[in-house]
């Protein structure tokens, strides 16, 4: 299936890693054009250079997500090269480990700063441009937001205003044909998510404690399978989409754990 995403201007938060590094090369490997939006300039660099080898088009601005000028200049910077956006997936963020028995009032708002915050920036300065393009937006959430985990509010509570935020954008932005979703990761495996395991004492048995439980192949999702479902998302094959959370998740969060 074509998804008529050639010559697309995609904004693309923490695209040079893990689950944003899938995106942005799905993305230009269905000739739009992923531009990476953070602040390891090395890994940037890195991921443009593989996709213009591999005859893709991509670039990336440098911004620290937390700070609302760096947001706003790496926007302005793409509508300076390329006249337009056609779109933002809003993925950047890290699980901090920020609990209510252990954390502290700094460190939440830290967290829902580096979680939250910055897909409300992003989306809030390209918005002129999407506009104009008719464009999409995709924010990468996680389960925590409705299943928890233990230890990690400050984290949750950014999924859930992740959740909140897209239903809310897709019901504002629905006068100018904008829509607006979510992809709800599971366990995803990334070199993020392997340094986790590895703080384990027994990573393998860990890990094969994680994937005994997910209904569909007990085997992680590939940062490749979220990927696919954001193109469609961001692709006019999904033109009457919008307002949704989209589990890709092998069934792990709503399926009875009985079954596998």
């Amino acid at each position: 299936m074509d998804l008529q995403l050639k010559d697309k201007v995609i904004l693309v938060t923490g695209g040079s890693k893990g689950i944003g590094h899938g995106i942005s090369v799905l993305l230009a490997a269905e000739g739009a054009i992923p531009v990476i939006i953070g602040r390891d300039r090395k890994s940037m660099l890195q991921v443009v250079a593989d996709i213009e080898r591999s005859g893709g088009k991509a670039s990336f601005a440098m911004a620290e997500l937390t700070d609302p000028e760096q947001c706003r200049l790496a926007v302005e910077s793409t509508v300076e090269k390329y006249g337009k956006i056609d779109g933002v997936v809003n993925n950047a963020g890290i699980n901090d480990g920020v609990g209510l028995e252990n954390g502290n009032y700094d460190d939440f708002l830290r967290s829902i700063n580096r979680n939250l915050t910055h897909y409300y920036l992003m989306a809030h300065y390209a918005l002129p441009e999407l506009k104009k393009t008719q464009g999409a937006i995709v924010n990468i959430g996680s389960k925590t937001s409705v299943t928890g985990q233990g230890g990690t509010s400050g984290y949750a509570a950014a999924n859930g205003g992740r959740n909140a935020v897209t239903r809310e954008w897709a019901v504002e932005l629905l006068p100018y044909n904008i829509r607006v979703n979510a992809v709800i990761v599971a366990e995803c495996y990334t070199p993020l998510y392997d340094r986790w395991i590895k703080t384990f004492d027994n990573p393998e048995e860990k890990l094969k404690g994680i994937t005994d439980k997910i209904p569909l192949g007990q085997r992680m999702t590939t940062a490749e399978e979220i990927a696919s479902t954001v193109a469609f998302l961001l692709s006019n094959r999904s033109s009457h989409t919008t307002g949704q959370l989209l589990f890709v998740d092998g069934g792990y969060t709503h399926l009875d754990r009985s079954i596998s």
